[in-house]
């Protein structure tokens, strides 16, 4: 049996892709060899490398800053990883939600794509939507607000 060295340059890539997307595990496979990094949290959901099926409801984020001094805006549902958000289950179809909808806490709002996952979104508070922050297809950052409920 030949010898593994471990690549840690990868593993610390690997690793870096894990914090900025909110992933809480990765699989890396090349020329047979394959590395797993998981960042040990509990119930961490294992997505195989040529998975289809969509990851575990990403936990959404509800920011309590007050609206002034340039924050996020008070009842922002912020962005829990970075990727690209659509606002319809599939292209050409109803969006989840449009302003002055009212949404049960728990219930998908919009989809964010992180690597090739789709990663259902679901609204931390029962509310009315107020106002939606992004567009359809728009890339977002980890903690950008994309849009208010209230």
């Amino acid at each position: 049996m030949s010898k593994f060295d471990v690549d840690e340059a990868l593993v610390r890539k690997l690793a870096g892709l894990l914090k900025d997307t909110g992933l809480a595990e990765i699989e890396f496979e090349s020329e047979g060899k394959r590395i797993r990094v998981n960042t040990g949290a509990v119930g961490a959901v294992h997505v195989p490398v040529a998975a289809a099926a969509p990851a575990a409801a990403a936990p959404a984020a509800l920011a309590a800053a007050p609206a002034s001094g340039g924050g996020v805006p008070a009842g922002a549902l912020t962005s829990p990883m970075v990727g690209t958000a659509y606002l319809a289950p599939e292209p050409g179809a109803a969006p989840f939600v449009k302003a002055g909808d009212r949404v049960n806490k728990g219930q998908t709002v919009l989809i964010i794509e992180a690597m090739k996952v789709m990663n259902p979104i679901q609204a931390p508070v029962s509310g009315t939507v107020k106002d939606i922050l992004i567009a359809d297809g728009q890339p977002v950052e980890f903690g950008e607000a994309m849009m208010i409920i209230q």
